[in-house]
């Protein structure tokens, strides 16, 4: 493959686009597993999340009103306050951040309900992944947490299914309960606010989640979704583990994990071939992350984040990372992948996305997994919703990030410690959609785990 770099070796070749062929390959790996009965599978949550559209107006009357201290955060500091809400959204604003942090004080959510327009979609990483594939025909296997009818709606299609008394079941048959509310203030490039006398311009499009939640400060895994999984272990062809972030008590997480370890121990087992895949996010609590982490790493074959994660990642264990620079980024992977012993990390950024890592012990295309995440999220952020293979298609039509290229070009000239796979995106500058589209870029990536003839 002319976009894959080797560990220790240096080439001049370009990056050639593979996305029509890899997209030309889908329907064979969906009509794969709709015979075999083979799933990709995804866990662990779902919420309700509460999408608010800005209004710069509200925004700066907002930040006139509350917005008295310097912007800022300090670590993983919790929203106490419309005070502590100004101080930190106009920081992230002003910088194009992305991330998530705790709200303890309801008023705060209730003033955004009554100041924004809003409305509702279903969240979390393992049911927007499930969704994203279903969307394009794949029979998925999901767990969620938040089963109300919002969610199920938003996942009703066909072939995407749960466990119920040990047997697959369509997922609107898990509908029950009331919603869990998670509020997401998204701004986009070139949105100007006024704060504290002083006017910015937001430089990169991005989103702060808003957390209002009881439920997912806990890790439930239903036992029946378990013991489904250890028992029919050769139907599964990865496993999508996520949703451990909003945990913050340390005792909880050392306990759960645990349990959990002795499960994934037991799929191995019984399936040595399937990929357990770990979806980075954003912690509440950081010494959680760290038993998180600690844990899940003796079985998890490629852990995935975002940029941003892996500058915190990285940090955390003494490298400071320069996004934009590959040297830098190589380095901080290479930092994350020592301390933790995986296979390899798969990176997702509106640019680019690559796998660094050592090659896997299955036969699987890591440059299908990263053009079509590409793709699936691509397609996402143009049209603002879960696309089929036809709006796949369409995107196409969409060029090449140029900084995604220019790091295609840069890596094929660096000698490496391990293997290589980058793809550059389709870009754009101003997406329809920006939430949920590393949730959907993993979907994609799933393809290309899927044994095909």
């Amino acid at each position: 493959m002319q976009n894959t770099k080797s560990e220790g070796t240096k080439s001049d070749m370009p990056y050639v686009d593979h996305y029509e062929k890899y997209l030309n390959e889908i329907p064979e790996d969906i009509e794969t597993c709709r015979k075999t009965g083979h799933r990709i599978v995804f866990g662990y949550t779902s919420d309700t999340d509460v999408l608010l559209k800005l209004d710069l107006d509200e925004v700066n009357k907002l930040f006139e009103k509350y917005g008295k201290e310097a912007s800022g955060r300090n670590g993983d500091e919790t929203i106490d306050s419309m005070e502590d809400f100004a101080r930190i959204i106009s920081y992230y604003m002003m910088n194009g951040l992305g991330g998530e942090a705790d709200i303890t004080d309801f008023d705060v959510v209730q003033y955004l309900l009554d100041h924004f327009k809003h409305r509702f979609l279903m969240g979390g990483t393992g049911a927007q992944g499930a969704a994203a594939m279903a969307s394009a025909g794949m029979p998925v296997l999901a767990h969620i947490s938040d089963k109300n009818r919002i969610v199920c709606n938003e996942m009703n299609y066909e072939g995407l299914e749960s466990i119920k008394g040990g047997v697959r079941v369509p997922l609107m048959n898990m509908m029950e309960g009331s919603p869990v509310y998670h509020v997401i203030f998204s701004y986009t490039k070139g949105d100007r606010f006024t704060y504290k006398g002083k006017e910015y311009e937001v430089p990169v499009a991005n989103r702060l989640i808003l957390d209002y939640d009881t439920i997912h400060k806990d890790i439930v895994v239903d036992e029946s979704f378990r013991k489904y999984l250890e028992e029919n272990a050769d139907q599964i062809i990865s496993y999508n583990i996520s949703g451990f972030n909003a945990v913050v008590d340390t005792e909880l997480a050392e306990s759960r994990m645990k349990e959990l370890a002795e499960h994934y121990k037991r799929v191995k087992k019984a399936n040595p071939n399937c990929i357990i895949y770990f979806e980075s996010a954003h912690y509440l609590n950081q010494e959680v992350k760290r038993i998180v982490y600690r844990e899940i790493s003796r079985y998890v074959d490629i852990m995935g984040m975002n940029e941003e994660e892996l500058v915190a990642h990285a940090s955390e264990l003494g490298c400071e990372v320069d996004k934009s620079s590959l040297p830098d980024v190589i380095r901080g992977m290479d930092v994350v992948i020592d301390k933790y012993q995986i296979n390899g990390i798969i990176l997702h950024t509106k640019d680019y996305s690559m796998y660094y890592g050592t090659e896997l012990c299955i036969d699987v295309n890591l440059e299908k997994a990263m053009t079509i995440g590409n793709l699936l999220s691509g397609t996402k952020a143009r049209i603002g919703r879960y696309g089929n293979l036809e709006d796949c298609r369409e995107s196409l039509k969409q060029g090449l990030s140029p900084e995604g290229l220019k790091f295609a070009d840069e890596i094929e000239k660096m000698k490496l410690n391990r293997k290589a796979y980058l793809v550059p995106s389709r870009y754009m500058e101003k997406p329809a959609c920006t939430i949920g589209l590393g949730d959907t870029f993993v979907a994609g990536v799933q393809f290309a785990w899927v044994k095909r003839g």
